[in-house]
């Protein structure tokens, strides 16, 4: 098979799924932005990483408060996650738009999205600043996980959700 030169290299690793990152402030004000970096960095512990700009809107939120949440996101929320990645906080109050619901998380003081099927709880436990994007590293507290999606051992069916 013949090879050409990819000009574009910003985003050359994909499909990667959609994610939503919810954080809380420590003044308690809650956000959500959409994220192109996320992936799993380690399987013991358990670990994910997130990249965020320094000049987006949350990224103090979650330097301040040490945590985060990582929510996937199926095709019927395309709307809202869209909305959510094009506006900020900063100006306007974008989940009130969009009449985002939110649950407080189990094991961090951070929101999830409870329209979303699967939501990762995380605690920071390290970050790299890798050129455009500081990444964080978190620890996996708690994962919820819509009951339908669950098996009889406990594990995520993937195959199962809808993905964006």
């Amino acid at each position: 098979m013949e090879k050409g030169k990819v000009s574009n290299m910003k985003s050359c690793l994909q499909p990667t799924p959609k994610v939503l990152v919810s954080c809380r402030g420590l003044d308690g004000e809650d956000n959500v932005l959409a994220v192109a970096y996320c992936c799993n960095c380690s399987y013991d512990p358990p670990m994910v990483m997130v990249g965020i700009v320094p000049t987006r809107y949350s990224y103090h939120m979650i330097k301040e408060s040490g945590c985060f949440v990582v929510n996937l996101v199926e095709k019927n929320y395309k709307e809202t996650f869209e909305y959510l990645g094009k506006h900020s906080k900063r100006d306007e109050n974008k989940l009130e738009v969009m009449n985002v619901k939110l649950v407080d998380g189990k094991k961090v003081n951070a929101p999830i999205l409870p329209d979303c099927p699967v939501n990762i709880e995380c605690k920071v436990v390290d970050s790299i600043v890798t050129g455009s994007h500081e990444m964080f590293v978190g620890k996996i507290e708690y994962v919820h996980a819509d009951k339908k999606l669950i098996d009889t051992e406990g594990n995520i069916d993937f195959s199962q959700i809808d993905f964006l």
